[in-house]
């Protein structure tokens, strides 16, 4: 299938989705970023989530790096030219919504991209060589090809990765790794 039609067809399963379904995948999730080996790294991008499109709460996977004395990052979308600017996520950092209702942050400090690294991508649906589709816009192509060569690239989804996007481009990103409920390693 080519991305705009996975983009409709994830886009609905993932409205379809129990409350409990949600949970229990978040929790699995949740889980294997557990046990990822984090030692080497200091600082984490996240994508803040959206309840109303059931995407995946990043609030307790954000704590938990936090905990760990991670250096938590988030960005601003801007419109103009479909990129995203990063910004340190602290305690104390005031967020609010964009246009969209994604929130970001208002009173931060500027990180650029080599300071990354890991970052934590959202999509709706990725295939076994780990490119993905996401909302459709490139805001995360265009970010992550400005990332050191060492960072690494985790997305986080509800669903197993299908066989084959039929239309990927030069501009897509492969992921290094995608999360998904009871992936087994």
């Amino acid at each position: 299938m080519k991305k705009n039609q996975l983009r409709e067809l994830y886009k609905q399963k993932r409205l379809n989705l129990t409350a409990d379904e949600i949970v229990s995948f978040q929790k699995n999730i949740f889980d294997q970023i557990c046990n990822l080996d984090i030692s080497n790294i200091t600082t984490v991008h996240f994508f803040l989530s959206l309840t109303k499109f059931k995407e995946i709460d990043t609030q307790p996977i954000i704590n938990y790096f936090r905990e760990n004395g991670k250096r938590i990052v988030v960005s601003k979308c801007n419109f103009n030219n479909q990129t995203l600017t990063h910004y340190y996520l602290e305690k104390e950092t005031v967020l609010e919504p964009n246009k969209f209702g994604v929130p970001e942050p208002v009173n931060a400090v500027e990180v650029s991209e080599e300071e990354l690294d890991l970052i934590f991508v959202p999509l709706l649906i990725s295939d076994d060589k780990n490119y993905r589709v996401g909302y459709g816009k490139g805001f995360y192509d265009r970010f992550l090809i400005k990332c050191k060569k060492e960072a690494r690239f985790i997305g986080l989804n509800f669903f197993k990765p299908i066989e084959h996007i039929n239309d990927i481009n030069e501009f897509d990103i492969p992921l290094h790794q995608v999360i998904y409920p009871n992936k087994i390693e």
